[in-house]
């Protein structure tokens, strides 16, 4: 057989360009170790550049710094170029041949020497450079490996990229470009040996802008704010240094000091213009002067008068630079005062009221908002027409008013008519002491007959006594004013007194209310006067519903139809009808509202129910359930007790409960009855009065009324899940496992509760009551005896004790039964703690509750 041929041409030409990269790559290495001390030489020559060394030396040092530079780069590039040589081809391909397992490209190159006539020889010298041929085709070239740190032992080159690194970013790299700056702004030797000046420039301290030094400022121009400062100094005889100015006004001349050898010059900067010195080392600088406006400050909108009668004026000021001061001005608008009653003769005079602006403490004042808020409520001009004002000046001395502003000063309104009639007279003995005998004259009116207009005689009597100083010889002006705190406490008193009734202190706040809208008052005042009418309704409700607490029946308000009744719901949401319509401006139709809640409320009073019964099948369906809530929890008790005794062999246990007249009654197939454990287990009859109770349930569900919603849907889950946990209850007291039927005795309590729940809100949505079914069983709201706020549940004191029939407050069982007491106690701790919390709660409350928490939640 004939040898294989050879491979035809160069067997490393597939790998021309991994050899000629790794190639490349020995030529940067050569490089990098032979030239290595020039280039950090770079590196540090380009840091001395970018820090401005040569601004810093003289005009012989630079010129020695760069020749010794010079030379030493000269040196090293030698020393490099001697020990730098140019990487082969042979040697890439020796390198690349290294990289790669068997080394396969000098297989590929090698020949065949012995054995080239015997063609099996020839055949695996073939197929061996076929193998080499693939493992070389994954050559990669390798990457630079100068290792640089065996030659630099002291890290010199680290130095050097360290510097360049900081220069780059906290030096100027763009200045090794630029030459030295030069000639240097004179000093004081150069100024003693000729004519030199020296320049500063100091804006006004309020504009924030910093001071400058003229001789370092670079170029002609200078922009500065009016009133700047400008200082000159000149050195050398008088006269040596010339001297131009046009920015002041007259031109200022140079003063001689310290001996006439040193002359200093002090100016305002007024307008733009030029500065010219000249001398040796002058200057010229054409100065713009930046122009300061005026500041400048509007009334975005006119004070309303707030709840508590202050003065509450926003305002907006701007400036260039800041506002430094404000002042607001008041004065009587007499021109537009309605000149009647005491007001027709002539005012005393009286200063106007000016108060100080309220400027921010911190952030800018450029342009800011802020809000005057003043108490002007006791002053003679409260409510009467005046002129506001407000001014602002600025650092320069600039002054910037909003013009006068009519409006009437906003001071505290008094809807209680004796409230009002006593600040009317106050009004008028301020306005002058003219009007003393008058007003005299209007209180014994007023004290004709002082019964029932005044809540305590001593009102009347500390007024007779007013009348007696209005009445004397001469009044002064402080005399005067004592009257007028007087009338102004005994208005506030029966303003805000406490009237202890609480159905009068509710007619007081519909009044006040009624008379607010009459007379236009502001949303603010009509908001406050809306929550005293909301609580002094909570605190009525409050005292019927206690008030029918010792009754046998529950607290029903209005009469006994249907038609009549009303809930606490109800009430609430006609005031909240009321709060809306008077928010929307329809005060007509929130007056018409408002009639119509206080003749209901006039007409309501606390009359009997008819033991819970409701007058449809919702009612009769709620109370079964609540008797068959009653009688599961009853059971639970039992099985509790039960459960802490030991079981006795013979007869029933005297402890247990047999359900009574008005429990549910045993189907005819329902059984074991409830007496079958006479004689056997007890635990067999509490099974059969829980079995009881459930076909009990079963029977009520048929008798409900089909209802829409998904309240409806809850109710039914719920009442699902009561009878699951009654037939799991039943089953464990069968087997005897008393503590796994008071599990799901306690599962079926809580969702009879929850089914409750649900089925009176279903009923309240198909009947579009807030209530529906009466007495014990009625829904409550939570936190209020009259529905008023809170979640809907069924109505049971903290202490987890349901109500009594009728809606009767209290139970005669024992707290101590129960699915689970510390449940219970865990509940009543965390309620305690909810009301402590609520703001709105009286504060003898609160002290009562925290004083419970003290006792008994610390451990």
């Amino acid at each position: 057989m004939p040898p294989p041929p050879p491979l035809p041409g160069d067997p490393l030409a597939p790998l021309a360009r991994p050899i000629a990269l790794t190639r490349a790559a020995m030529l940067a290495e050569r490089l990098l170790r032979a030239f290595w001390p020039l280039l950090s030489l770079a590196a540090v020559t380009f840091t001395l550049l970018a820090f401005r060394l040569p601004d810093h030396l003289g005009a012989g040092q630079w010129p020695v710094l760069a020749g010794a530079l010079g030379f030493l780069a000269v040196v090293l590039a030698a020393f490099g170029l001697r020990r730098f040589r140019i990487p082969t081809r042979a040697e890439a391909i020796a390198r690349l041949d290294a990289t790669l397992p068997g080394r396969p490209l000098a297989a590929l190159t090698d020949s065949l020497t012995l054995g080239e006539t015997d063609p099996a020889t020839r055949a695996l010298w073939a197929l061996h450079r076929g193998r080499m041929a693939e493992r070389a085709a994954g050559a990669r070239a390798p990457l630079p490996a100068p290792d640089l740190a065996p030659r630099d032992p002291y890290g010199l080159r680290i130095s050097a990229l360290t510097g360049v690194t900081v220069a780059l970013i906290f030096g100027a790299p763009l200045a090794i470009f630029s030459p030295p700056e030069h000639p240097r702004p004179p000093g004081a030797a150069e100024a003693a040996m000729g004519p030199a000046w020296e320049g500063w420039a100091e804006p006004p301290r309020y504009t924030g802008k910093p001071g400058l030094y003229l001789n370092g400022v670079e170029g002609e121009d200078l922009v500065l704010p009016e009133g700047t400062k400008l200082s000159f100094r000149f050195y050398g005889a008088p006269g040596s240094v010339p001297f131009r100015e046009t920015v002041s006004s007259p031109a200022a001349t140079p003063e001689k000091t310290e001996g006439g050898e040193v002359q200093s010059l002090d100016l305002m900067a007024r307008r733009s213009g030029v500065i010219e010195i000249g001398g040796r080392t002058g200057r010229v600088f054409r100065v713009t002067l930046l122009s300061d406006s005026g500041p400048v400050v509007d009334l975005p909108r006119l004070a309303e008068r707030r709840a508590d009668g202050k003065l509450a004026q926003p305002f907006q000021a701007r400036d260039d630079y800041g506002v430094v001061r404000g002042q607001a001005r008041v004065s009587l608008d007499l021109a537009a005062v309605d000149r009647r009653y005491g007001l027709a003769i002539a005012p005393e005079p009286r200063p106007d009221l000016t108060f100080d602006l309220p400027l921010p403490i911190t952030g800018s004042r450029a342009d800011f908002t802020e809000t005057l808020i003043e108490d002007m409520s006791e002053h003679p001009w409260a409510n009467l027409p005046v002129k506001l004002s407000l001014s602002v000046e600025d650092g320069l001395g600039q002054t910037g008013t909003s013009g006068d502003q009519a409006l009437d000063l906003p001071g505290r309104r008094f809807f209680d008519p004796r409230a009002a009639a006593l600040i009317e007279l106050r009004r008028d003995l301020l306005w002058s002491r003219e009007n003393a005998p008058r007003t005299a004259q209007l209180l014994r009116a007023i004290l004709n007959r002082p019964a029932g207009l005044f809540p305590a005689p001593q009102m009347a009597e500390a007024l007779h006594a007013q009348i007696e100083r209005l009445e004397g010889a001469s009044l002064t002006p402080e005399a005067r004013d004592e009257v007028a705190k007087v009338l102004w406490d005994l208005a506030k008193l029966l303003e805000d007194g406490g009237l202890a009734d609480a159905l009068a202190a509710m007619q007081q706040a519909q009044e006040r209310l009624s008379e607010a809208i009459r007379n236009g008052a502001s949303k603010d005042e009509i908001a406050k006067l809306m929550a005293e009418l909301k609580e002094a309704t909570d605190r009525y409700l409050q005292m019927l519903a206690e008030r029918a607490t010792d009754q046998e029946e529950g607290p029903q308000f209005g009469q006994k139809q249907d038609s009549q009744r009303i809930t606490g719901d109800q009430i609430q949401q006609m005031m909240a009808e009321i709060q809306r319509l008077m928010e929307e401006g329809k005060m007509a139709e929130a007056q018409e509202l408002l009639d119509q809640l206080a003749r209901l409320m006039e007409n309501m009073k606390v009359t009997q129910g008819e033991g819970g019964e409701g007058d449809g099948p919702g009612g009769k369906a709620m109370k079964d359930l609540g008797q068959t809530l009653r009688e599961q929890q009853k059971l639970s008790d039992d099985a509790f007790r039960q459960m802490q005794r030991s079981p006795q062999p013979e007869g029933i246990d005297p402890g247990l409960e047999q359900p009574g007249p008005g429990g549910p009654q045993m189907q005819p197939d329902a059984q074991p009855q409830a007496g079958e454990g006479a004689q056997g287990d007890p635990g067999e009859s509490l099974a059969g009065r829980q079995h009881a109770l459930r076909r009990e349930l079963e029977r009520q569900r048929g008798l409900m009324p089909r209802l829409d919603g998904e309240a409806a849907r809850q109710a039914e889950r719920a009442l699902d899940g009561a009878g699951e946990a009654m037939d799991g209850a039943e089953q464990a007291l069968k087997e005897g496992d008393l503590g796994g039927a008071l599990d799901r005795q306690a599962d079926a309590i809580e969702a009879l509760r929850e089914g409750l729940r649900q089925l009176g809100e279903a009923l309240a949505e198909e009947g579009g009551q807030g209530q529906t079914g009466q007495g014990a069983q009625g829904m409550e709201r939570r936190g209020d005896a009259t529905g008023g706020h809170g979640e809907r549940e069924l109505p049971r004191d903290p202490l987890g004790r349901a109500t009594g029939e009728g809606s009767r407050i209290g139970t005669d069982s024992d707290l101590l039964k129960g699915d689970d007491i510390y449940r219970r106690a865990r509940d009543l701790l965390d309620e305690i703690r909810r009301r402590t919390a609520e703001r709105s709660r009286p504060e003898p409350e609160r002290d009562y509750l925290r004083r419970l928490l003290d006792r008994f939640a610390t451990p």
